[in-house]
């Protein structure tokens, strides 16, 4: 659904006061002397800062535990206990991909999301069961957010015999991009893992994005793999590596011939600024025109009971993570956060010039530094031109 609307008083990226026009779903005049055609809705800003939508780039719709009261966390300390423990829990309190994701969904739009890029889980033991609830989210709210599903092999790709059938499937039901965990540390055979999962990339014409969590060398032995197939099958400026925890190793001298290969290959980097491992850093990336998104990664869910979804949060704790203080280094994670995820996505029309998508938020700050630093409630989200949250309220309904 798109709709016409005409923004008053709004500084677009802090800029001059200024009117914001959409025509059918689309930016057509952004400026001040902009005025409302005749018969147009018109909707007073408050003289709020004006910016892109909000791009959730890295998470887990399938996974929350939303409105399903505390649960205590039961994670052990190793990424295959979080998995096992993960994997035991969703029976055991019947956390339905369906219900949970709308309810992380409803929450992301009254924060301002209005693009998500999710992993959902798909093994032998829950089948397609994951995708099949994020997939009716995703037909659910399809006029207020746009979702891009990750086929993700959580519990291992060759560990678990039949995954690989599991992933093909998901691909033909509908899932966007080709997902993989730890070519090393999960599955034990890198190169086995990683041909599998390029080998459906090329067969579906699909991007990928493969977590890798692994540290240090091993890291970058996993990294050096993902290159040469990135290479080999012309994937540049297909692919994303998210965490790469190894890209925040000590030794500079590995790092920075990483990053090498990754600005020659276009290769796109998602980080969440972990506060427990370390972390790629963004402002180096960014100065080698590298592509870098952010995620909240998982939201109240058995890893862990931190986040809510506020893309402006993680702004912030990027910023903390990577030591920002400058006001041009907060507006740095806001862009990660905005342009950056949807650099990531390839969103097509993203942003803020005449003729790209209206979707577009309100934030009542100064600056977009202190927008960064305060995360005000939204005061207006706008997907396509038509009003989908109020006051940090999505309208938009959960179960």
């Amino acid at each position: 659904m798109t709709q016409d609307l005409l923004i008053t008083d709004i500084r677009p990226m802090g800029g001059a006061p200024s009117a914001l026009l959409i025509r059918r779903g689309r930016i057509a005049g952004l400026g001040p002397e902009v005025e409302a055609p005749p018969g147009v809705p018109v909707e007073p800003g408050g003289g709020a800062l004006l910016i892109p939508g909000l791009v959730e780039a890295h998470t887990h719709l399938d996974k929350s535990l939303l409105g399903m009261g505390w649960r205590p966390h039961q994670a052990g300390p190793r990424l295959i206990d979080k998995i096992d423990t993960e994997r035991r829990l969703k029976r055991e309190w019947g956390i339905d991909p369906r219900r949970q994701s709308a309810r992380q969904v409803v929450q992301s739009i009254g924060h301002g999301t209005t693009h998500i890029r999710t992993h959902v889980d798909i093994d032998t033991e829950l089948g397609l069961s994951g995708l099949e609830g994020v997939m009716a989210t995703r037909d659910a709210y399809r006029d207020v957010i746009d979702i891009e599903i990750v086929a993700f092999p959580q519990s291992g790709l060759l560990a678990r015999p039949g995954t690989l059938a599991l992933l093909e499937a998901g691909l033909r039901l509908g899932a966007d991009v080709v997902g993989g965990l730890d070519p090393c540390a999960i599955d034990r055979d890198p190169a086995g893992q990683l041909d599998a999962v390029f080998g459906l990339a090329q067969r579906f014409g699909r991007p990928v994005d493969i977590h890798l969590h692994e540290p240090g060398l091993l890291g970058a032995f996993s990294m050096e793999l993902i290159f040469e197939r990135t290479l080999a099958l012309g994937m540049q400026g297909q692919v994303v590596i998210s965490h790469a925890f190894c890209l925040g190793d000590a030794d500079t001298a590995m790092v920075d011939g990483l990053l090498d290969q990754i600005a020659a290959l276009d290769i796109g980097i998602m980080t969440t600024g972990s506060a427990s491992r370390p972390v790629p850093p963004v402002a180096k990336l960014r100065a080698r025109g590298i592509r870098v998104c952010s995620g909240s990664d998982g939201i109240r869910d058995t890893w862990g009971p931190y986040g809510d979804a506020d893309m402006l949060e993680r702004a912030m704790l990027l910023g903390l993570r990577n030591n920002f203080r400058r006001d041009d280094e907060l507006e740095m994670a806001l862009s990660v956060c905005t342009e950056g995820g949807a650099a990531v996505m390839r969103l097509p029309h993203y942003g803020l010039r005449v003729g790209d998508c209206a979707d577009v938020v309100l934030v009542q700050a100064e600056t977009l530094a202190e927008a960064v630093v305060a995360h005000p409630p939204r005061r207006l989200v706008v997907k396509r031109g038509q009003v989908v949250a109020r006051d940090g309220v999505a309208l938009p309904r959960a179960p």
